[in-house]
């Protein structure tokens, strides 16, 4: 499968802490097993693609200090982080075998109609569209989303160095501005043309409650920064689901 491509990108996984939670070993077996597989049929091809690997903000875990720098301690609190960092580890030690590499970690990628509906941005969305009641499970929790959007034209700019053959550090791409799962219920909330109601609901144990990224080194290697603010994504994709 890699033998005539110039390089993949890696996006496959089991992408929801929820979901590791639910089924380790089926987390494990592909976040980590299924990246080796990737990772090896580069090796074993003989043009030796580059090959770029999505990762997450959950390989932090919970941080000590904000905004999140790359070089911060990689420290999980649940199967799916750890599982991230096995395979950033795998990627990384594929560049001794001569494949072009780079890691780059998302946080909170919002914005399309097709993802999981039950996630938070979607979800909120969703409501806003359809006039349902918002359910907010930690209100306080901070986060750092990201518009769909932002986040390829910050791939795109990754895939051009790594077809130069420039070996990059890990990067986020990342707004770098934290926003509370009560602030952005609120705006599902002003955005709509229902009256909708937002009910407290209980914070899960296994997701991490405060990230939000530094963003130079993105700035600075891939001339990149996020351009749509939360607001503005959430009511594009309230209008999405409108439609």
């Amino acid at each position: 499968a890699a033998e005539n491509v110039d390089g993949i990108i890696h996006l496959a996984a089991v992408s929801r802490v929820i979901t590791g939670e639910k089924n380790p070993a089926l987390c494990w077996k592909t976040n980590v097993e299924g990246t080796r597989n990737v990772v090896d049929a580069a090796i074993y091809s003989s043009n030796k693609p580059w090959v770029l690997y999505a990762s997450s903000r959950e390989v932090y875990g919970e941080p000590k200090s904000f905004p999140v720098s790359e070089s911060a301690p990689l420290s999980p609190v649940n199967i799916y982080g750890e599982s991230k960092i096995a395979a950033e580890q795998i990627v990384e030690k594929a560049r001794d075998q001569g494949i072009q590499t780079a890691i780059v970690r998302f946080s909170n990628v919002y914005g399309s109609v097709h993802d999981y509906h039950d996630r938070v941005i979607p979800a909120f969305c969703r409501a806003a569209a359809f006039g349902s009641d918002i359910t907010v499970e930690g209100g306080n929790n901070l986060f750092d989303f990201t518009y769909i959007e932002d986040v390829a034209q910050g791939v795109l700019s990754l895939v051009n160095l790594l077809m130069q053959g420039q070996t990059l550090p890990p990067i986020h791409l990342t707004t770098g501005q934290a926003s509370s799962l009560a602030e952005v219920a609120q705006i599902a909330k002003e955005a709509s043309v229902h009256s909708i109601n937002i009910v407290e609901g209980t914070p899960r144990s296994f997701d991490v409650a405060k990230f939000w990224g530094d963003t130079n080194r993105a700035q600075e290697v891939l001339h990149w920064k996020a351009s749509v603010s939360v607001y503005e994504g959430m009511r594009r994709l309230i209008n999405q689901y409108s439609v």
